[in-house]
């Protein structure tokens, strides 16, 4: 699920030395909602990996590295249905997560995803069925340029509890593809919060699918930020 949003409220989310990137004058915020089937470490068999329901808030960013300008996502909240990953994420691996409660029903055409954290405070509702054609965005002209923005997206930096780094986890495919959707229905309790977003601040623009694409998680460096702390990870009664 993709919002645009305007930069000045993008803008008080992400922490220095990132800063949102802009499409036509737009951030670009959403909340990504991922369903992991046979996760485990590489040389294991996938017989043997696990299957969960995760779901990440997420805005589009960019910074001046040691190479020049760099894209990725800033991850401002985690969370799964698995008690595996929210007890090894910042642990085993990079990206700690909250318990949340998911409902997920999906036919060849329609998807439902749902979820809301363990403490009720924050919650996702999302109807959608499978399109033809790929309209309505005013962020991106057609599938491809909508495409091939989020795959330069593919290395997100999560906050963290202690706040003093950003966790990061870049995702790898060789079979990136992604299809068009028509939104049914939607409801967020981050983007819907007119205290977060007074009206025309941030407006869902559009939403993509992927479906049966194999992937593979690469941990990156800890990413510090230019002051000495950071924001801890926000919860549900704070901007995402």
């Amino acid at each position: 699920m993709n919002y645009r949003v305007a930069p000045e409220a993008a803008a008080s989310l992400v922490p220095p030395p990132m800063r949102p990137q802009l499409v036509g004058g737009w951030a670009v915020a959403g909340i990504c909602l991922i369903r992991l089937g046979q996760l485990r470490p590489s040389r294991l068999p996938g017989w043997i990996g696990l299957r969960s329901e995760n779901a990440a808030h997420r805005v589009a960013v960019e910074w001046d590295g040691p190479q020049g300008r760099s894209t990725g996502v800033y991850i401002s909240r985690r969370d799964s249905g698995s008690v595996i990953n929210v007890l090894a994420g910042g642990r085993l691996f990079p990206g700690e997560h909250s318990l949340a409660r998911f409902d997920v029903r999906e036919t060849t055409q329609d998807l439902h995803v749902a979820f809301a954290s363990h403490d009720e405070s924050l919650s996702v509702s999302v109807d959608v069925r499978t399109a033809e054609r790929f309209q309505g965005s005013e962020l991106f002209a057609d599938l491809a340029q909508a495409s091939d923005f989020f795959r330069h997206g593919s290395a997100g930096f999560s906050a963290t509890r202690g706040g003093r780094c950003l966790d990061g986890l870049e995702l790898q495919t060789n079979s990136w593809h992604v299809e068009p959707v028509e939104v049914s229905s939607v409801r967020s309790t981050v983007f819907d919060d007119r205290d977060r977003f007074p009206p025309g601040t941030a407006v869902l623009d559009c939403a993509l699918l992927m479906r049966q694409v194999p992937v593979s998680w690469r941990p990156l460096p800890p990413l510090r930020p230019r002051h000495e702390s950071l924001p801890p990870a926000t919860s549900g009664h704070n901007p995402t």
